[in-house]
């Protein structure tokens, strides 16, 4: 099967549950179909916003399951990989390949530290043992490491890695990687970006939980990166931000599930012991929403 080329808007999505913690896949489904009917490029199920450090390998796998399964090929489907040991990892990427998803977000949760050679490592043996195209994933603000041009440098040479999505927040570590590895991979803005500067950078698209509650919004802004419209780009962000800093105030997946269910879908609140919803919270994004006109 060929490869597809991931670019545009792919929400981070929830992992609805119920008050058991259990998978409420009617609403994942629901969620994935009023999603692609809304423009949306893509799904990464499992990221940070779908608590994928948080689910035993079955869960994962159902959610999967479901994602690629509502989406029915419409548009492209990138499962996150999140494993604390690279023995886990493997054996995980392979299987979630084998669910017919079309790439995979690595992530490398840590316990104990970890240098860059152990970070290659990690992310060298997971590149080789899937065929998929592999999106490799930062956030050293949860992590005890990051990504360097020179790591980078090395693991582009594994021809399964062909992204990079950096949550770091640091746009000239991102000026850095653009100029210099411009020709081997290919970069998605996350949560802690203003996106359309990452456009402007040569970013292919943004990867976040955002974009779940305000998709059509979304993918306009990247329609106007595309036409390099940047004055109009950069007003409708400046409309947009606000909900990126709402999330990074009172907790990721608590605020994107709370729009959620506000804009009527029942995903349940983020599995304990993660920070719940609270009352500033919902107000805060509540209000947000609806002066994006998302409510």
């Amino acid at each position: 099967m060929e490869s597809k080329q991931f670019a545009g808007i792919f929400p981070y999505l929830v992992t609805p549950l119920d008050d058991k913690g259990r998978l409420k896949e009617d609403v994942l489904a629901d969620l994935v179909d009023h999603l692609v009917r809304k423009g949306v490029q893509g799904f990464t199920p499992l990221g940070s916003t779908g608590e994928g450090a948080y689910f035993d390998w079955p869960t994962k796998k159902r959610v999967i399951e479901v994602v690629v399964e509502a989406a029915g090929g419409r548009v492209p489907v990138i499962a996150g990989v999140n494993n604390l040991t690279t023995i886990g990892a493997v054996r995980e990427a392979v299987e979630t390949e084998a669910l017919g998803v079309d790439g995979l977000l690595v992530v490398l949760p840590t316990y104990f530290p970890v240098d860059d050679q152990q970070v290659v490592a990690h992310f060298r043996a997971v590149a080789r043992a899937v065929s998929r195209p592999v999106v490799l994933y930062t956030n050293p603000k949860f992590a005890m490491w990051d990504f360097t041009v020179a790591t980078l440098k090395q693991l582009t040479e594994e021809p399964t890695v062909q992204y990079l999505k950096d949550a770091s927040g640091n746009m000239g570590k991102l000026m850095s990687i653009a100029t210099a590895l411009s020709e081997r991979i290919k970069i998605f803005s996350a949560s802690a970006h203003v996106p359309t500067f990452v456009f402007m950078l040569g970013g292919v698209g943004w990867m976040a939980g955002p974009a779940c509650l305000i998709p059509q919004q979304s993918v306009a802004l990247y329609d106007l990166a595309r036409q390099k419209k940047w004055e109009e780009a950069l007003e409708l962000q400046k409309k947009l931000w606000p909900l990126n800093v709402a999330f990074q105030r009172y907790s990721l997946a608590a605020c994107v599930k709370a729009g959620l269910e506000m804009q009527g879908f029942a995903v349940g609140g983020p599995i304990p012991p993660q920070k719940q919803r609270d009352k500033d919270g919902l107000e805060a994004v509540r209000k947000i929403l609806q002066d994006i006109g998302a409510l």
